[in-house]
């Protein structure tokens, strides 16, 4: 279910589950997370934006999905077609029936119609759906900040290898992102089959998009970094291909 989100990045899918939480941030959340992508058609995200502002989003509270954070990518023309958000629900159950309550709500219908008579077909494809579990090293997810910068950002291991990626992040890389301004907003793994045996998925907050170019750069050249991740790959490279990033800014409409 996730083939790499956009070119590079249409791939995305749902956790394997995490079952405690990073340092003293909270308590265990076992619960599911949902991260969707859409591509409007040309022109089309306003009235998307609209209809998610003025409807879906307490639609889908009505129904027990708990919205978490709503983004627009910020780096290429072809981003200013695209919304990415991640929503909640209790489990896999809980979203399977929550999506078909919401699918035939008359509110909804009602709200879809209306939509589709003023500005036609907005969607270009089928949502992109990845259901997800926090990491045991997960922060508990918060909200977005509107003043700040996000990236999204995925990674793929060879086989046999996400282990090892996870124990990395945990003992060594997150510490390290830390210190050098890189804020962790959280960390998922996909819960279905092949992703969730070599992907993991996080996000990342910045100041601004200066601030994460320096970031990245001092974290390049960290001797800790570096020291972690030569004894990390003793066995062999954990990564079978470049991390695939997304740089972001939220909704007006996000969750504050």
């Amino acid at each position: 279910m996730l083939r790499i989100l956009y070119a590079a990045l249409a791939s995305l899918s749902v956790i394997t589950s995490g079952m405690y939480s990073f340092a003293d941030d909270g308590p265990a959340d076992v619960g599911v997370y949902e991260l969707r992508v859409y591509t409007c058609e040309p022109g089309k995200l306003d009235a998307l934006h609209s209809r998610f502002k003025d409807h879906t989003m307490r639609i889908f509270e009505k129904h027990g999905m708990k919205n978490v954070a709503y983004w627009v990518p910020s780096d290429t023309e072809d981003d200013k077609n695209r919304l990415i958000y991640i929503i909640r629900h209790e489990s896999r159950d809980a979203a399977a029936a929550s999506w078909k309550a919401f699918i035939a709500d008359p509110e909804w219908k009602a709200v879809a119609k209306a939509s589709r008579e003023a500005h036609g077909k907005i969607l270009s494809k089928s949502p992109e759906s990845t259901y997800m579990t926090l990491t045991d090293y997960s922060p508990k997810v918060g909200k977005a900040d509107p003043k700040k910068t996000y990236e999204l950002r995925t990674y793929v291991t060879e086989p046999g290898r996400l282990d090892a990626l996870n124990a990395r992040f945990r003992d060594h890389t997150m510490k390290i992102f830390s210190r050098h301004g890189l804020k962790s907003f959280g960390y998922w793994t996909p819960q279905d089959e092949p992703d969730s045996k070599n992907t993991l998925i996080y996000v990342l907050e910045y100041d601004n998009r200066d601030a994460a170019k320096a970031g990245w750069k001092k974290f390049g050249a960290d001797p800790e970094w570096k020291k972690a991740r030569a004894a990390s790959e003793k066995d062999g490279k954990i990564l079978s291909q470049r991390p695939a990033s997304v740089y972001m800014v939220p909704t007006a409409y996000s969750p504050e």
